[in-house]
């Protein structure tokens, strides 16, 4: 199955390896068009909204995983629903997986945020914070 246009490497001879950067603010607009036929509740409905604003439908509209995410999106409702399966829940987590919403997920599709990450603190300089061998021979020996 071809990749989606914007996912191809550019050099066709090169496959895309790493991580996916998806935006941390999430994809932005409208979500696309409802996919599926028949009668939609209100509550399926407000699922596709939220989830066509979160960072992974940003990689979602690249791949045309509309389909996928509508019927997620009634999996979702229907496991929500009080009475609902253990098959239901089965199902919906399934489906959450393969459409990266779980962290897991993420790595697994090698997924990221643009997200800044606060910087690690700096090593300890040399000598900084650290007892000397003889301070803790005295402590080890219930002389400190």
């Amino acid at each position: 199955m071809p990749q989606a246009p914007s996912f191809r490497p550019r050099d066709q001879h090169t496959p895309r390896v790493g991580p996916v950067v998806l935006p941390a603010e999430g994809r932005q607009g409208p979500p696309p068009p409802w996919p599926a036929s028949g009668r939609t509740s209100k509550a399926v409905l407000a699922a596709w909204a939220e989830l066509w604003a979160t960072p992974q439908a940003f990689a979602w509209e690249r791949l045309g995983w509309t389909r996928e995410v509508a019927r997620y999106c009634r999996l979702l409702v229907r496991a929500e629903a009080p009475g609902s399966t253990a098959a239901v829940h089965a199902q919906a987590t399934a489906l959450a997986d393969r459409l990266g919403l779980t962290p897991k997920a993420m790595r697994l599709l090698l997924w990221t945020t643009d997200q800044q990450v606060a910087p690690e603190a700096p090593p300890a300089a040399v000598g900084e914070n650290v007892s000397s061998l003889e301070d803790r021979r005295q402590r080890l020996a219930g002389g400190a």
